[in-house]
């Protein structure tokens, strides 16, 4: 049975509290940028100049997002990710002026749900925001079993747990997303813009890796040969599927 998103509904969303979210940056002007696209009564912001503030705000408080500048003085952006992703699992939108690969890919490995990099436009972020708001907050419809198995992999997605023959596999937030779609689909082929809506929750935008980069960290988590897999196959042309 097909596992696809619920269309966002925000009817009653004003009865609800305001989102929490943790901005940091040492750079007044985005942090300026980011009040105005988020002046929603849905939403209640906290800033912080650098990252050493910003962790110590997370300590003090709860927070439903992060969104958390890479280049700050005293604690990266980077690093902020890295201890925020060892004790919560709360998402964490990394803002950077770099947008090369290998900062990408860093983002993911220590637990960024996505990025998005200067300048950028309130509208953009002002999608993002919602999308993994949307997402945490359960408005996708799981049609799928609470535990799904495919061949030795097993994802229980009510404890987000992934087991590959008896063995747990350590996935980030977004990795777990991407892996409990795919095999809830085992054998259907997605395309990336499919896998966007589908899984960060909003319409793909052509210009992002996104999707091959959360592709790429999967395979050297649960493929024998990573180069070679035999789990998460490319179809050329098309996209992405788990096989069967």
């Amino acid at each position: 049975m097909r596992l696809m998103r619920r269309t966002n509904e925000r009817q009653g969303e004003e009865q609800r509290a305001p989102r929490r979210i943790l901005v940091a940056d040492d750079d007044p002007s985005i942090t300026r940028l980011v009040e105005v696209a988020l002046k929603d009564p849905r939403y209640e912001l906290s800033t912080a100049a650098n990252g050493l503030e910003a962790l110590k705000l997370f300590e003090r408080e709860s927070y439903e997002l992060i969104i958390v500048d890479v280049m700050m003085p005293y604690v990266d952006g980077f690093e902020v990710t890295q201890r925020v992703r060892a004790r919560s699992d709360v998402p964490i939108i990394i803002v950077t002026a770099r947008d090369g690969t290998d900062d990408v890919v860093h983002g993911f490995e220590l637990g960024a749900d996505d990025y998005i990099t200067k300048p950028f436009r309130a509208a953009e972020l002002q999608a993002r925001v919602e999308a993994i708001l949307r997402r945490v907050e359960g408005h996708r419809q799981r049609q799928a079993p609470p535990i799904v198995r495919v061949s030795e992999l097993e994802i229980d997605e009510p404890r987000h747990r992934v087991h590959l023959a008896g063995q747990e596999i350590n996935l980030t937030p977004m990795e777990f997303e991407l892996l409990y779609f795919l095999a809830a689909n085992a054998g259907e082929v997605f395309d990336r813009e499919t896998l966007f809506r589908e899984v960060w929750g909003y319409e793909y935008v052509g210009e992002t890796n996104l999707v091959d980069v959360c592709v790429r960290r999967l395979r050297e988590k649960i493929e024998e040969q990573p180069s070679k897999p035999h789990r998460i196959l490319t179809i050329r042309g098309v996209g992405y599927k788990l096989s069967e």
